[in-house]
């Protein structure tokens, strides 16, 4: 799986560019964003990619920050009905904070607001993401880490990754409560010991 990419911005559009890495492009499409979003054409960048494959063709998907990555994974990962079209129409409607906030406060409304979702699917995410991957404790510590400790949201940050990969909540939760007791406080490396653990 290609996990990132680093190059030259050749092309830079509303919803896809193109890079350069050593002479061959790679096309990647990119949730909406405003101009230069994601740099200049000339400049060298770097892009946290999904490498999606189907049958017919494969797709490269690009994203600003691991958050985003990780949600855009959630998304087509747990939630019934909805593909990399409707994830990064979301990804394109709000930031993955507000998408957070809204599915802990259950806001189907909010959520129904972003092109191309409707009402049905969104109270399908707000569902499917609180009883299926029990994802909802974890972004309640999200939305408050004005008041939470850097361990607190370390933890955090690396069981929502976990989740992300498909664990369930629980067993993520475990391992990342065990890692971060034996001292491990960066959020990447309690997320690498909790993979190895979960193998």
């Amino acid at each position: 799986m290609i996990t990132f990419l680093r190059g030259t911005l050749v092309e830079n559009w509303p919803n896809r560019l193109v890079l350069d890495v050593g002479g061959v492009g790679y096309e990647i499409t990119v949730p909406l964003g405003g101009p230069g979003a994601h740099g200049k054409v000339g400049e060298a960048i770097l892009v946290l990619t999904h490498h999606h494959i189907r049958e017919q063709e494969q797709t490269l998907f690009g994203f600003e920050s691991a958050e985003q990555r990780d949600l855009f994974r959630l998304l087509i990962d747990r939630v019934t009905g909805v593909g990399p079209k409707v994830a990064m129409s979301i990804l394109s409607g709000m930031s993955p904070g507000d998408f957070k906030s809204a599915v802990v406060a259950s806001d189907v409304n909010t959520l129904a607001r972003i092109k191309g979702l409707g009402k049905k699917t969104a109270e399908r995410i707000v569902l499917e993401l609180k009883d299926k991957v029990g994802v909802t404790e974890a972004w309640q510590v999200a939305s408050q880490s004005a008041t939470v400790g850097p361990l607190e949201t370390a933890k955090n940050d690396a069981l929502l990754a976990l989740i992300s990969l498909g664990y369930k909540q629980p067993e993520a939760a475990k391992a990342v409560k065990d890692i971060a007791a034996s001292g491990v406080s960066a959020s990447e490396e309690i997320l690498r010991q909790a993979l190895r653990l979960l193998q």
